[in-house]
């Protein structure tokens, strides 16, 4: 994962094997680079707890496997809170996974801007795999 400001701020980028002749080919905002880390890949399964709400409220849902559109699979595209109980996860600010991408590693997030967004709308998800 590549982010655009030191620290893992800023834009982030995920990406995998292979060349990227210019930042446009990783679908990049500017070709600015400050920070990296490796994802530890997860062979076993996946598994996340997404809320509607804050601090684990509202409607519940829980993903074992990509979902390339929240609004037609849950009815809903506000993702305030979540628990990742296995794997890793990237949060797409579109759905069909595109636009501003967000990493969110096993942990507990209690409100949107803990994996560095500025806003609860996520479009699609993805899980990180081998």
């Amino acid at each position: 994962m590549v982010y655009e400001r030191p620290n893992y701020s800023g834009y982030q980028y995920f990406l995998t094997k292979g060349e990227y002749s210019d930042y446009q080919r990783w679908m990049g905002f500017n070709d600015c680079v400050r920070s990296c880390r490796m994802i530890p890949m997860h062979k076993s399964a996946h598994k996340i707890m997404i809320y509607e709400r804050p601090e684990f409220g509202g409607q519940m849902k829980e993903l074992t496997d990509d979902c390339p559109s929240l609004t037609e699979n849950f009815h809903f595209n506000d993702i305030s809170s979540c628990n990742v109980k296995d794997g890793s996860w990237i949060f797409y600010e579109h759905p069909n996974y595109r636009g501003r991408q967000f990493l969110v590693r096993p942990g507990e997030y209690r409100r949107f801007n803990e994996w560095g967004s500025m806003s609860s709308r996520v479009g699609s998800i993805r899980r990180i795999t081998v």
